[in-house]
């Protein structure tokens, strides 16, 4: 391996990754473009096909000529609706009749107005569209309904909502956010490189490097995505983005800083570089492999959603290291050492291998290692303890950064009508039990009115109109039990859908989604950090501070969201996906971090091993983690609550792991638990620091970099 990782360097190989890479870019670059033409955003996609109210979904559009999504058009007059009003909306809906379907559930459609007579409404059923299209043409069909009715005047005030409205909100803010979100990834990885390298030149080379590792990536994705084999969303398209960008970057930092050790050392440049491949690349495929392996847990989910980023991360992250191992050595020794100026490592110079402030870190943490990782843990203890006041159940139409018509539109709904007119349930059963269904259906406590929808095929719908408002606590139980009554009908087959029960199932998914992948998660990188470090104790000691650091990262988040941000509750699917990127990308660093202590403990002991490796990669891994943190920061300028969140958690959680978890925690661990860390490696039996050099071990062996 470590004679294949040095080919990028040689001197005719490195022309020929030149051409190949060239030629990759060439032939993919055309896809990468199409990534964001083949998103799904609409919840129902997210569900699988088993969950009911996705076999609701199909079952409805054998009896109803329209799809599941349905717009809902609301007319307000705080002073009461005049005849006037009312004239017009006839008038619109009759235009709207001739574009759309001109039943509504099978009802007819009509203008109805509310009790209190300053609100009308109606709604349209959107046409059939094909599978995985259904945004887009909810997208449309919303835009030329508003473009129908108009927005009011003179005191009248018009909004289209409903579930198409909100879907096709969410997709217009959606709008421009691929470019956007690619530039400021781009914008803040460029400005981060020139201040750690402060050279004119140096940071174009890793950051060109990256984005064609970028562009293969999404290419690839596209390529896999394109006929259905796994959902691609929105977020996890950027989260592709930024993670690309990120995790390349931060190998590029690491590979560039070990090159530049062996510029002084070697007089031949393609020597150094092979030297630096043979060093750290292993540990970099390592660390890349924990990443991926973590992600690939996803893979165990339920939700559609998080089952496909599991394989969408692991192919941003190969391709990043990829590009990193492979093109960015050759563009190095291509471009000579005159790239690094003005501080050019000359060969024989004196390598600058530690810095004042980590050698200082370095020995706070060594001479009081117990007190420094009590405190140091009780403080991220104390952290976490935001988590009891979290709240899990985001409401939909507090998703938004900002409230769009549609959210509008419900309210002015909720203010006048019944609070589940904008939210009817679904009932399907077979067609001759639909009777009992139906006294079933009206004899569940919280539920206003149901109808009989039509039938065909032996299959029956019923529209149900609940008492309780959308995405509250009181609709889900009201949701949860219609179904066990209706479920206890025989011979009814019924099940219950609508658009609030997609929404309760994708939350409920999530935590049981949680459930599973977590504890998955924790078992796989345990059982890579075990493999690695040829240890039990350091394996279990770094799970355990990666999942310290996550708990106080969501708990500072959650008062953050409250008390600054205003937001009223996470998404359900936070947890998770938080979860999964933290402990992942934590370990990440924890490798790099002790594959050098572990090296350096078998020379001089576990004590000054710890200090020097702190103080030999305290500034690049330090600076790898500001980087990766600031491109999952991006995502907070998204408009949806939940990327905010996502970005937000992940970029804090990054930080408190690298300036204080792998910093001080890890290394005072370590020193405090001595050769106990290594247990039951050779390294464990290792006789107490005698400050002279010992044993190499049998852990990574005579270069830690090397074989991790």
């Amino acid at each position: 391996m470590r004679s294949l990782l040095a080919l990028p360097a040689g001197r005719r190989a490195k022309w020929l990754v030149l051409g190949l890479w060239l030629a990759l870019v060439v032939v993919l670059g055309p896809l990468a473009g199409k990534l964001f033409s083949i998103t799904q955003d609409d919840y129902v996609s997210y569900l699988p096909q088993s969950a009911e109210s996705t076999r609701v979904v199909e079952l409805r559009q054998k009896i109803t000529a329209g799809s599941d999504q349905r717009a809902a058009v609301v007319y307000e007059r705080s002073s009461g609706v005049t005849p006037a009003d009312k004239a017009r909306a006839e008038r619109d809906l009759e235009k709207l009749k001739s574009k759309f379907t001109e039943a509504d559930n099978g009802r007819p459609i009509r203008v109805e107005t509310s009790r209190d007579g300053k609100a009308l409404v109606y709604g349209i059923t959107l046409p059939p569209n094909e599978k995985g299209k259904e945004g887009d043409a909810a997208k449309d069909a919303v835009k030329e309904i508003r473009a129908t009715t108009g927005t009011g005047g003179d005191g009248l005030h018009v909004w289209v909502g409903g579930p198409a409205g909100v879907l096709a909100d969410q997709l217009k803010s959606f709008e421009g956010l691929d470019v956007r979100v690619l530039l400021a990834t781009v914008g803040v990885v460029a400005v981060l490189l020139l201040l750690i390298y402060r050279s004119p030149v140096l940071w174009l080379v890793p950051l060109l490097t990256v984005g064609l590792g970028a562009e293969v990536g999404q290419a690839l994705v596209y390529a896999v995505a394109k006929d259905g084999a796994i959902t691609v969303t929105s977020l996890s398209a950027f989260i592709l983005v930024v993670l690309t960008y990120g995790a390349g970057t931060d190998y590029a930092l690491l590979l560039i800083a070990r090159y530049r050790e062996e510029l002084r050392r070697h007089e031949d440049r393609h020597e150094a570089m092979k030297a630096a491949l043979r060093n750290s690349g292993p540990a970099i495929m390592a660390s890349a492999a924990t990443v991926g392996a973590g992600l690939l847990c996803l893979l165990a989910a339920d939700l559609t959603s998080n089952k496909g980023l599991g394989p969408i991360g692991l192919i941003g992250v190969a391709s990043a290291l990829l590009a990193m191992l492979v093109l960015l050595p050759a563009l190095l020794v291509i471009l000579g050492r005159w790239v690094f100026w003005p501080a050019i490592p000359h060969y024989g110079s004196q390598a600058k291998e530690s810095t004042r402030l980590w050698s200082r870190v370095a020995s706070l943490v060594s001479n009081r290692p117990r007190r420094t990782w009590l405190v140091t843990a009780a403080g991220l203890v104390v952290l976490s303890g935001g988590l009891l006041t979290m709240n899990t159940d985001l409401r939909e139409a507090d998703g938004f950064r900002d409230r769009p018509e549609s959210i509008s539109a419900q309210d002015a709904m909720m203010r006048h009508f019944e609070p589940g007119l904008t939210r009817p349930a679904h009932v399907i059963s077979n067609e001759d039990k639909a009777d009992e269904v139906l006294s079933a259906v009206r004899g569940t406590p919280g539920v206003a009115s149901a109808q009989p929808a039509g039938s065909r095929n032996g299959t029956a719908l019923t529209i149900v109109t609940l008492d309780k408002a959308p995405d509250s606590d009181g609709e889900h139980r009201v949701l949860k039990d219609l179904r066990e009554r209706v479920h206890a009908v025989p011979g009814g087959d019924a099940l219950v859908g609508g658009h609030s029960a997609i929404n309760m199932d994708l939350a409920d998914s999530n935590v049981e989604d949680a459930k599973v992948v977590i504890p998955f998660v924790l078992l796989v990188i345990l059982v890579i950090l075990g493999l690695l470090l040829r240890a039990v104790t350091a394996p279990l000691v770094l799970i355990a501070t990666v999942v310290v650091s996550f708990a106080a990262a969501l708990g500072v988040s959650t008062l953050v969201f409250e008390g600054l941000f205003g937001f009223p509750a996470v998404d359900s699917s936070l947890p998770l996906l938080a979860f999964v990127f933290l402990v992942a990308l934590g370990v990440d660093y924890n490798i790099f971090l002790m594959g050098r202590i572990h090296e350096e403990a078998a020379r001089h002991g576990t004590r000054q091993g710890t200090v020097r490796g702190l103080t030999v990669t305290g500034g690049v891994i330090t600076s790898a983690g500001i980087v990766l943190a600031a491109t999952f920061a991006v995502l907070t300028v998204l408009p949806l609550v939940l990327w905010i969140e996502l970005g937000f958690v992940v970029a804090l959680g990054i930080l408190l792991d690298t300036f204080i978890v792998r910093s001080v925690l890890v290394p005072a661990l370590t020193v405090d638990l001595d050769r106990r860390m290594w247990w039951p490696s050779r390294l464990s039996r290792r006789p107490a620091d005698d400050g002279t050099p010992g044993p190499r071990g049998d852990g990574p062996g005579a270069n830690a970099e090397a074989k991790v």
